[in-house]
């Protein structure tokens, strides 16, 4: 099976280097004639940023004019003196562009470019296309970003019958504002801050700015051609699938009134407050004596980007491109200055669309926190956190999978997907490892959470299938690593890559039983495998997954369970990591899930953040969502009780960044307290089975592939009200809970479709579904619904 399968893999994957690497997910089917990859004579250097014009006369314009621009690193870019796109551009590495040898640090990488509607910003006449490009011109250890090794912009643009292209007639200088000799913030980041000279500015955010149709360029050198598309070091071309972020406008900070402007300052750092922990590039307007500094930065202990403005004389504004975090900015301003107006823009990877609101305060406010420490841990990928390193650790996407359905609009789908074909493209050796695109390091749990509770969610949820044949081999490829023991488990795999970290979580130390935590991630994997399998009609590897998981089954049981709950070492180790794991995978002997509660679940409390919420969700598969909402209460209290917090800690009951991925929740609270889940591929069938256990309301807004579902529930001792709005292309399955009661009749839009026990009457678009102890159950069609239950 596996020589077989190798076969099967080489031939897989000399075809993946055509589709996935050149034309695949990312495909590119642009004609690139004529434009030119161009930047200054020199080919850096690091941290630069240059400025690009381009003035040319249109006689009619189009209805639609697309541009497309790729650059390393990002960009921004005006026509006529308009924004036309705040920020454009990704961390570079879409995919291989051939072999790569790691060690000697060959990695010849293909670019990413944008897609841009420029067509409502041009005139008939004479209109001016400005590009600001920042090379960033590193890269770090935790392997986000490739560094082509040259500064580059590649622009075309079809104009009717006009083709505009960068090339060597285009003007280009490095802006002389921007001071590029400052040192990187951290060996993290490859970000830089930023540190800008109003003295030697281009009259930037003036009406006659460099970026403006009334510049005068006529001193600027012309761009150096450096090459055509195609050519090394940027390769192939592939365009950036995620949605482009959402700029939300420059805005006034929330304490806004408080500040008084305008002010003169007396020399101290000025506090202002966000509505919450976001991604943010701050600005200022000031009128000031020349040569004065003004400094930013946040109240992020782990923020390591800045920004520093000399000031020239007389009024000026100022925004600091590379962005920052936290919940209040600090403007340090030197006496005498005049502070006119001091605010913040904010990008987001699309909208804040989920909702979920419930009637307890405590569980609202998690919620909020939980979903903004989402929002801010994504941009150019999922990341960590914000502040620290910006990394993507596979096992930390995965957590935010959990809940990234119940909040995030298709931006955020996009950026997972991202994620997931970089991830799988850039493995090595078969082994799927965390920081993509330039490391593969193993860590075992994370890889295996990573196709359980990453790919498979993104499948279930969205139903894209052509990425999940590109990533398939690569799972299976993985998962046949594992050797398996005499006695039906695999071997525990421990530094058996060359980048490889024995790592399961933080949380208490010398706590966690790494062999069952692995087997049982393992065993999930393998079962969310052989679904994959049975999607793309791999019937062999079907049946191979199944072969393992029937053995591991009770061996499982056979090796771990130690009367009352499982173990490695029963004298030593009764860790609420792996027994909640083991009942998450399903590994475990449903007879014992009760015992595992009380005996490890509720006492024991070892876990952070990253496996807590697996925890939770153990316990609600037990039936026990009680004590999993008293657990999950109990964990976060003293973070959702800090007024000036938005967002959530990295480890329990602090510590570590203040704003980490990994908090997952809010899952428990959408799939399991709301019940609301996908119970076939893209929500064409979902079900809506609450456990409000003491609540009495609840709304929720799902942003699914078919529309958003809108549900409010309200109860009481007597009474159960559901109102559904329920998008077209879909069936919802609604579960009346039972609770301790009969159920006396069910009116649904005002008919009377159930009594006693019996259907009454029928109603267009809902049938009788099925019943057990928990719920009565009927399945709708889309639309508006309100159904009325009595009870006994």
């Amino acid at each position: 099976m596996r020589l077989e399968y190798k076969n099967y893999l080489g031939k897989f994957l000399f075809i993946l280097m055509i589709f996935v690497f050149s034309n695949s997910g990312y495909s590119d089917t642009l004609n690139w004639e004529g434009a030119k990859w161009i930047w200054q004579q020199e080919n850096g250097p690091s941290n630069t940023w240059m400025s690009f014009r381009k003035t040319i006369t249109l006689n009619e314009i189009p209805e639609l004019v697309d541009a497309h621009i790729a650059v390393d690193s990002k960009f921004w870019l005006w026509i006529n003196g308009e924004m036309v796109l705040f920020e454009g551009g990704l961390s570079r590495g879409p995919s291989q562009a051939g072999d790569w040898n790691r060690k000697e640090k060959i990695t010849p990488t293909n670019s990413w470019y944008e897609t841009v509607n420029i067509q409502p910003y041009l005139k008939k006449g004479k209109n001016t296309i400005a590009i600001l490009v920042w090379y960033w011109g590193r890269e770090t250890h935790k392997g986000t970003h490739i560094d082509s090794g040259k500064g580059g912009l590649l622009f075309s643009a079809q104009i009717g019958n006009q083709k505009l292209v960068s090339d060597s007639s285009w003007k280009a200088i490095q802006h002389p504002g921007y001071d590029n000799t400052i040192e990187p913030p951290s060996k993290n980041l490859v970000q830089y801050s930023v540190k800008y000279n109003a003295q030697n500015s281009m009259n930037d955010w003036a009406d006659s700015a460099w970026y403006t149709s009334n510049f005068n360029d006529s001193k600027w050198p012309k761009a150096t051609e450096k090459g055509n598309a195609g050519v090394a070091p940027w390769y192939n071309l592939e365009p950036n699938i995620v949605p482009q972020l959402i700029n939300h406008g420059l805005e006034n900070y929330k304490n806004h009134d408080e500040l008084q402007l305008p002010f003169k300052s007396k020399g101290q750092t000025i506090t202002c407050k966000l509505p919450f922990n976001k991604q943010i590039t701050p600005y200022l307007e000031i009128e000031a004596q020349a040569g004065d500094t003004i400094f930013v930065t946040t109240d992020n202990r782990l923020n390591k980007i800045t920004a520093t403005y000399i000031t020239k004389a007389g009024a000026q504004e100022f925004e600091s491109f590379s962005w920052m975090n936290g919940n209040k900015i600090l403007y340090t301003i030197p006496e005498g200055v005049t502070v006119k107006a001091l605010k913040y823009r904010w990008m987001s990877v699309g909208e804040m669309v989920g909702k979920f609101e419930i009637d307890d305060p405590f569980y609202n406010r998690l919620w909020w926190m939980g979903n903004n420490t989402l929002f801010v841990c994504a941009r150019d990928n999922f990341m960590d956190c914000p502040d620290r390193e910006r990394a993507l650790w596979i096992g930390d996407v995965a957590d935010q999978t959990g809940y990234l359905f119940n909040s995030m609009d298709n931006a955020g789908r996009q950026l997972l997907k991202k994620a997931i074909l970089q991830t799988m493209s850039f493995s090595q050796d078969g082994v799927i490892g965390a920081l993509g695109p330039l490391r593969v390091r193993e860590l075992v749990a994370q890889s295996l959470q990573f196709i359980a509770q990453g790919i498979w969610p993104y499948y279930l949820n969205t139903g894209d299938k052509e990425t999940l044949q590109k990533v398939y081999p690569f799972v299976y490829d993985y998962l046949a690593l594992f050797e398996m023991q005499e006695n039906g488990l695999p071997k525990y795999r421990i530094r058996q890559s060359p980048d490889a970290w024995d790592w399961v979580d933080w949380g208490v130390k010398e706590t966690a039983d790494k062999e069952p935590i692995q087997t049982a991630f393992y065993y999930l994997a393998l079962n969310k495998a052989k679904e994959m399998a049975e999607v793309l009609g791999e019937e062999v590897h079907a049946k191979w997954y199944e072969a393992r998981m029937q053995t591991m089954k009770p061996a499982f049981e056979t090796v771990y369970w130690k009367d009352g709950f499982y173990s490695s070492n029963k004298e030593n180790l009764k860790d609420d990591r792996a027994n909640a794991i083991a009942i998450v995978s399903g590994i475990a002997n449903p007879k014992f899930h009760n015992q595992i509660v009380d005996n490890v679940l509720i006492p024991n409390r070892f876990s952070s953040p990253h496996f807590e919420w697996m925890v939770e969700e153990a316990m609600c598969i037990a039936g026990r969502y009680e004590a999993s909402l008293a657990r999950m209460k109990d964990q976060y209290q003293s973070q959702v009780d800090k007024e000036d917090m938005s967002t959530l800690y990295e480890m329990f009951p602090k510590g570590g960044s203040y704003n980490h991925a990994w908090n997952g929740s809010n899952k428990i609270l959408s799939k399991y307290i709301a019940g609301v889940e996908p119970t076939k591929v893209s929500w064409t069938e979902y079900q809506i089975m609450p456990n409000l256990v003491h609540f009495k309301q609840l709304k929720k807004v799902i942003p699914t592939v078919k529309g958003s579902i809108n549900i409010d529930i309200k109860k009481t001792e007597d009474l159960y009200q559901l109102n559904l709005v329920s998008p077209e292309n879909t069936a919802a399955v609604l579960g009346i809970p039972k609770t301790d009661k009969g159920i006396r009749e069910v009116v649904v839009n005002g008919k009377l479709i159930w009594k006693k026990g019996k259907n009454r009457k029928s109603l267009k678009g809902l049938t009788y579904d099925s019943e057990n102890e928990k719920f009565l159950k009927f399945k709708v069609e889309p639309g508006i619904w309100e159904v009325n239950a009595s009870y006994y």
